[in-house]
C-alpha cells in the first residue's frame, strides 16, 4: 500500500559517480538507497534502443483515491507511484503521480475512466523526455509492443479536437496559403507552391475525419468536416477577390492562368498518381501524428496539392476559366478523398493491432495474479 509522503519524504536525489549512479528511493517515511551496477544515466536501454515513458498525474476526490491507487499499483507497466493526500484544491481531494509505459497508456486511462476520475477529477499525461530508472526500464521492456509504435488514443483525439477548431487563426493560415498558391501559379513557381503546401493547416482536419470513423466520434467528424468546408470556402472566396483586384489593376491576365505552365500544370491535371500520392502521404502523416516519432509531417505537406488546387480554383473563377476550375476542383477532391481513406485505413490497422496487444497484456496480467 502506498502511503502519503510528507514534504521531506518527497525529496529525492540522483547523482553520477563515474559510470554508475545512485538514487534515494522514497516510499512513505522509509528511505532506501539503491545502486545500479555500472549504468550511465541515459535514455538508452541495455540493447541501445530508445525507451519511452509517460508521466501520469491524476487529481481525484478523496473518496476515489483508493480505487485509483488500486487500479495503478497492481499494473507492472506503472514503475513509480506517489500519493499526495489533500494536495488538490480544485477539485478538492488528492493528487496521484506515476510513471507508466507508453504502450499501456490506453488501458490505464480506460481503467481510470471506469473508476470515474474523468468525471470527478482530471487525468493528465505527458511524455518524459529523460528518465533514469531501472524499474521504469523493466516496466517498458515487459509491456508488449514498442513505445515508438504505441498510439495513445486520448492524446491523438485531444489533438484532433484542438486542431480542427474553426477559428481566425485557422482561416488566416488557410487564406494566406491559398493566396500564396495563387501567386505561385501566376509566376509558375514550384518553390512557392511548396511554400503554400507547407503553410496550409488542413491536414490534421482531414486526418481527424478518419480518426472519427475509427473511434466512432460523430461530433469530431462533424467538427472536422465543417472546418474543412468553411476553411476552403473562405480561402477560395478571399483569394478570388484578390485575383479580381489583380485583374483590375492589370497585374494578371488570362494568359497567366490558361497559358503554358510547365512548373505547376500538375495542379489542375489529376490522374491516378494524384490519388496514389495522397494515399501514401496521408498514411505517413497519420503515423507521424500517432506515434512517438514525428518526422514525416513536412513530407506530407509538400506531397499533396490541396491548397494549390484551391488557389487555382480561385484564379479560374476570377477569369472565368472554367476548365481550370473543373480540373483543380477534381484534384482537390481526389486528394482529400485519398487522404481520408488512407487515414481511416491506417488508424483502423493501428486500432486493431493495439487492441490485440491489450488483450494479450490483460491475459498475461490475469495469469500472473
Amino acid at each position: 500500500m502506498v502511503t502519503s509522503p510528507t514534504a521531506a519524504d518527497m525529496l529525492a536525489s540522483i547523482w553520477v559517480e563515474g559510470d554508475s549512479w545512485q538514487g534515494v528511493v522514497v516510499r512513505g517515511a522509509a528511505v532506501a538507497q539503491a545502486r545500479l551496477p555500472d549504468r550511465k544515466p541515459a535514455l538508452l536501454s541495455r540493447d541501445g534502443t530508445l525507451t519511452s515513458m509517460l508521466h501520469l498525474r491524476v487529481t481525484t476526490p478523496s473518496d476515489l483515491t483508493d480505487e485509483v491507487v488500486g487500479a495503478l499499483s497492481d499494473d507492472p507497466a506503472v514503475s513509480s507511484l506517489v500519493v499526495m493526500r489533500g494536495a488538490a484544491v480544485l477539485p478538492e481531494g488528492d493528487v496521484v503521480l506515476g510513471d507508466v509505459a507508453r504502450e499501456a497508456a490506453n488501458e490505464i486511462v480506460d481503467r481510470l475512466e471506469t473508476v470515474g476520475v474523468a468525471q470527478a477529477g482530471t487525468i493528465h499525461l505527458e511524455p518524459v523526455t529523460t528518465w533514469i530508472s531501472q524499474a521504469g526500464y523493466d516496466a517498458e521492456r515487459d509491456t508488449p509492443g514498442s513505445s515508438a509504435d504505441a498510439v495513445v488514443w486520448a492524446e491523438v483525439t485531444q489533438r484532433a479536437y484542438e486542431e480542427t477548431e474553426l477559428n481566425w487563426t485557422y482561416l488566416s493560415f488557410m487564406t494566406l496559403a491559398t493566396l500564396l498558391a495563387s501567386i505561385a501559379i501566376v509566376v509558375d513557381s514550384q518553390i512557392l507552391v511548396i511554400g503554400a503546401m507547407v503553410l496550409g493547416p488542413e491536414f490534421v482536419a482531414i486526418a481527424a475525419l478518419g480518426l472519427a470513423l475509427v473511434r466512432r466520434r460523430g461530433s469530431l467528424f462533424q467538427r472536422a468536416a465543417r472546418t474543412l468546408f468553411i476553411g476552403f470556402g473562405v480561402a477560395i472566396g478571399l483569394a478570388t477577390l484578390a485575383a479580381l483586384a489583380a485583374r483590375a489593376l492589370g497585374w494578371v491576365d488570362i494568359s497567366d492562368v490558361t497559358g503554358a505552365r510547365p512548373g505547376t500544370d500538375f495542379i489542375y491535371s489529376p490522374d491516378k498518381w494524384s490519388f496514389i500520392v495522397a494515399l501514401i502521404a496521408a498514411a505517413a502523416g497519420v503515423l507521424s501524428l500517432t506515434s512517438a516519432k514525428v518526422g514525416g509531417l513536412s513530407g506530407v505537406f509538400i506531397s499533396v496539392t490541396t491548397v494549390p488546387a484551391a488557389g487555382n480554383v480561385s484564379l479560374g473563377l476570377a477569369f472565368g476559366a472554367m476548365g481550370e476550375v473543373r480540373g483543380s476542383a477534381i484534384q482537390l477532391l481526389v486528394n482529400i478523398g485519398g487522404m481520408i481513406l488512407a487515414g481511416w485505413v491506417t488508424l483502423a490497422v493501428q486500432n486493431a493491432v493495439w487492441n490485440r496487444k491489450a488483450r494479450r497484456r490483460r491475459t498475461e496480467l490475469a495469469m500472473s495474479r
